[in-house]
C-alpha cells in the first residue's frame, strides 16, 4: 500500500488482491457479528464544528478535521468546498463504498469506477426571498462510469443494489427526523 499526499489530495493505492481482501474480510466480520446480534449494527457516527472566519467552519469528525466554506458571493473566502459540495461528495464517497462492497459481494469486477454529481439550488429558497422554494437541493444527477468485464445487466443490477443499500442516498431520498438543541452558553 502506498499513499501519495500533496496540499490538497491523499490518495492510497492498493492492489486489487488487497482490496477483495479487505472488503472480504469486513463482510464477514460483519456477518459475524450480525448474526450474533442485530444490535450489533447499530452505530452512531458524530461531528463536531466550529464557526470561523466569515461564514466557514472547521469540522471535526473522528480523527479527522477539514474546513467548509462559501464561495464569495455567498458571503465566503471560498477556502473549501461549501456544505452542499460536501453533500455531493458525501453521496459519491458513499456510492464507492458500497459498489465495491456489493461488486465483491456478487463476484463482479470494477475495473475503473469514476462518478459524479450535480445539484440544482435555487438560493431564492436559502436567503427566504420565495418560502414556497426549498432552500435544499431540487433535484441531483449522479453519472457512474464502470469499467470491468461483466455485462451491462450485471452493472445495472449492481447500480440497482447499490442505490437500495447506499446509506447517504438513503438520506438523500428518505426524510430523515433531525433533533435540534440550541443552548446559550456564557
Amino acid at each position: 500500500m502506498t499513499a501519495t499526499t500533496t496540499e490538497f489530495d491523499t490518495t492510497i493505492a492498493i492492489s486489487d488482491e488487497e482490496r477483495a481482501t479487505r472488503l472480504t474480510t469486513a463482510g464477514n466480520a460483519w456477518n459475524e457479528r450480525l448474526a450474533a446480534s442485530a444490535k450489533n449494527g447499530q452505530l452512531t457516527f458524530s461531528a463536531s464544528g466550529t464557526a470561523c472566519g466569515s461564514v466557514s467552519s472547521l469540522i471535526t469528525a473522528g480523527r479527522h478535521t477539514f474546513t467548509v466554506d462559501e464561495p464569495t458571493p455567498l458571503a465566503g473566502d471560498d477556502a473549501a468546498p461549501n456544505p452542499v459540495e460536501y453533500a455531493l461528495g458525501a453521496l459519491l464517497s458513499c456510492q464507492v463504498v458500497v459498489y465495491r462492497l456489493y461488486a465483491q459481494n456478487l463476484g463482479l469486477t470494477i475495473d475503473e469506477l469514476d462518478v459524479s454529481a450535480e445539484g440544482d439550488l435555487d438560493v431564492r429558497g436559502l436567503f427566504g426571498a420565495d418560502e414556497t422554494v426549498r432552500p435544499g437541493f431540487s433535484s441531483v444527477r449522479v453519472s457512474v462510469n464502470i469499467a470491468g468485464p461483466d455485462s451491462n445487466e450485471d452493472y445495472q443490477k449492481l447500480q440497482e443494489t447499490v442505490d437500495a443499500h447506499c446509506p447517504v442516498f438513503d438520506i438523500f431520498t428518505n426524510p430523515t427526523p433531525i433533533d435540534v438543541t440550541v443552548t446559550k452558553t456564557n
